[in-house]
Order: structure tokens, then sequence, then C-alpha cells
């Protein structure tokens, strides 16, 4: 298992929100400041259906905020995208550019990859060179990823028994309601969707599952 990367810096993330350049609060730019002093860790922006031209034109305010707020931005599937837009990283699937080319484009920048299965962990961890995290789910059935069934927490405790130093974050319908059973299937770092796109206080619902994930044991 490789493990020589300094991971970019994502070894204290716990908080990993990703969500479109509009929420259901307001526009994301404007809300990372909050966010941020919140302790979301990371930001990755998705617009799934927008024209590369269109993901530039929303993506640029959301770096710029990121940037002030100290808080990383990554790129939803596009390592091109990323690039030109000088964001801080991509992440992939296992159906996207493969994390080999992905890493040609970002050097030292962040490189991260969806895992589904058992197996898709196994190969994460012996590309540990090429990734500095990797996300383990769905764990709930969610509508952000329709038709792909939910991984449950079986996957998020084989993680966990891996004892990898690789970061990794569960993922897929997690929100303040399930979120003990997420931790005590062994994950310590999650990443949200719904529950800040849809929370009409945003800011507050980061803060209360960022102190959630600082409580927890281990």
């Amino acid at each position: 298992m490789k493990e020589n990367r300094d991971h970019a810096g994502m070894d204290d993330a716990l908080l990993y929100l990703v969500a479109p350049a509009r929420l259901a609060a307001g526009d994301l730019a404007d809300l990372v400041p909050g966010l941020a002093r919140a302790g979301v860790d990371v930001v990755q922006l998705r617009e799934k259906e927008a024209e590369a031209a269109a993901v530039l034109h929303v993506a640029e305010p959301v770096l710029l905020a990121c940037r002030a707020a100290g808080v990383p931005l990554v790129i939803n599937d596009r390592p091109d995208i990323a690039l030109a837009l000088g964001a801080d990283g991509v992440h992939v699937g296992q159906n996207d550019l493969p994390i080999e080319f992905s890493r040609r484009f970002f050097g030292k920048g962040i490189v991260g990859l969806s895992t589904h299965t058992p197996g898709e962990v196994d190969h994460a961890l012996e590309r540990s060179d090429l990734i500095d995290y990797f996300a383990v789910g769905p764990c709930y059935e969610t509508p952000t990823k329709l038709g792909r069934p939910a991984a449950g927490l079986d996957l998020v405790r084989y993680a966990a028994e891996q004892h990898s130093a690789l970061p990794w974050f569960a993922i897929g319908g997690i929100d303040a309601a399930n979120l003990d059973e997420v931790i005590a299937a062994g994950a310590r770092r999650i990443v949200v969707v719904r529950a800040l796109t849809e929370a009409p206080d945003p800011v507050a619902a980061a803060a209360h599952l960022k102190q959630r994930l600082l409580d927890a044991p281990g």
C-alpha cells in the first residue's frame, strides 16, 4: 500500500460540502464565509448539467470566496475546468478521467476519488500515491445519485477496518438524523450535500455537524 503523499492538506478535513452554485438559502459564494467559520473544511462545486463555460462563470465567485476564507475549492468530475479556473483540485468518479491523468493536471493539487465497493476501496488505497482522499458510499440512497443503490454502512465499516493513513470520507444521504450511525460504523470524516444545500440555515447546520464530528470518539 502506497502512502507517500502529504494528501494536500486533507488530513485535518472533517466536514466536506458538495454543492451547486445556488443553495436553498442563497448563493454559495455568499455563504462560504459563514460556512468556513462554522467548520466546513472543503467545498466541492458540482454542476452536473451545466456546460463548461457556464461552470466557469458560476465557479469564479465561489473560488474567490473560498480563497478569502482559506477553504479549498474542488471541482466535480472535470479536471479541465478545475485547471482553467485555477481551483485547488478535482474529484472524479470511477467512470471519469482516470486518476493517473487527473494527477498529471494537478501536480501537488487535490485529487479525490469516489468508491462504491470494497474492491474500489482497495484500489484507492493501492493508488494513494496519486490521490489525496477517497469517498465511500453512498451510505444511504440519495436523489443526487439517481439509480445508484446505497452501498450501505458495511462499506464504511470495511474502509474503517483498513486503518489507512489516506483520508477518506463517508458520503451519501448523511445528515444530522443518521450521523451517529455513520460515526458508529467508523467514519470520522463526512461529505454532505442536502444536509446543507437544502437547510434554511446552512451555517447553523454546518456548525452542528462539525461539533458532532469533533466530539466523536477516536
